[in-house]
């Protein structure tokens, strides 16, 4: 990555910053989820720079907003799309559905599968299924020739065993990671990457701040899974990529390194990862 002055208007910056999975086509509206307008997403970019944040890439959770998802990346220069399906959706997968993520895939703005992958927290009634359809969508990866953004919430041994067991070289990001520093250690291992949002700034998020104290720089990325997962100091409020700026901050603290060192790996390790 080139090194550029930014001046925001609201800090100066030396190196700008990535956020890797933002739910641009959502926002909270009176605690309630709806779709985002294009004039609401106007304004959320237009806030993100602002913060020096360049970059977005939007996560596919169901069919129902694929297009979307991949207009959205379309009409903006430095907004990415993903497709695929998210755990809770599993059983919505189909052969038909595959092929229309494989025919969206082929646009130039689609950089990953994602965010796919396993979730037990909710319901483990279609474990099975979650695991089927997460093999699928590894495979699907592997022949579109992009990488994996996986969604693993209490199901870290199956999903670490299944991404080792079926994936041929696609690469890997452990997206919003929940794991200890054992777990990240044997992520890492395996060449996978680690991001990190909004968790890491939580007071007792003991687990998350060691995890960014001794994740290899060259393994991580940043995030904010907005609009949820919002950092100190707008926790409580519904989330923005402007504020993966606050997790910079607080990543740069744990590690005792300069703000502008988090941006420059981070963007760097992004960049290269998902081609942008």
């Amino acid at each position: 990555m080139t090194a550029t002055h930014v001046n925001t208007g609201k800090y100066v910056m030396t190196n700008y910053l990535i956020d890797t999975h933002a739910h641009l086509d959502m926002v909270i509206n009176k605690d309630e989820e709806k779709q985002a307008t294009d004039k609401e997403i106007r304004e959320t970019l237009s806030e993100m720079y602002e913060y020096g944040v360049q970059k977005v890439i939007i996560p596919a959770v169901e069919e129902k907003t694929l297009d979307r998802i991949v207009g959205i990346a379309n009409t903006f220069e430095n907004v990415f799309a993903m497709v695929g399906i998210f755990p809770s959706e599993a059983k919505t997968y189909t052969e038909m559905l595959e092929t229309k993520l494989e025919k969206l895939a082929g646009n130039k703005k689609v950089v990953a599968v994602g965010e796919v992958g396993l979730d037990y927290y909710w319901d483990k009634s279609f474990n099975n299924i979650q695991k089927e359809v997460f093999t699928k969508q590894i495979k699907l990866a592997n022949r579109l020739n992009l990488p994996i953004v996986v969604h693993d919430r209490e199901a870290h041994k199956e999903t670490f065993d299944i991404i080792k067991a079926e994936n041929k070289g696609s690469k890997v990001i452990f997206h919003c990671f929940s794991g200890s520093v054992e777990f990240m250690k044997e992520c890492t291992r395996e060449g996978w990457y680690i991001a990190l949002g909004g968790v890491v700034t939580f007071k007792n998020a003991v687990k998350m701040k060691d995890v960014a104290k001794e994740v290899p720089l060259d393994k991580l990325v940043l995030e904010t899974d907005s609009p949820y997962l919002t950092p100190v100091p707008h926790r409580g409020k519904p989330n923005k990529p402007a504020y993966v700026k606050f997790v910079a901050e607080e990543i740069s603290k744990i590690r005792g390194i300069s703000f502008d060192e988090v941006a420059e790996i981070t963007t760097k390790n992004a960049e290269e990862f998902f081609g942008i």
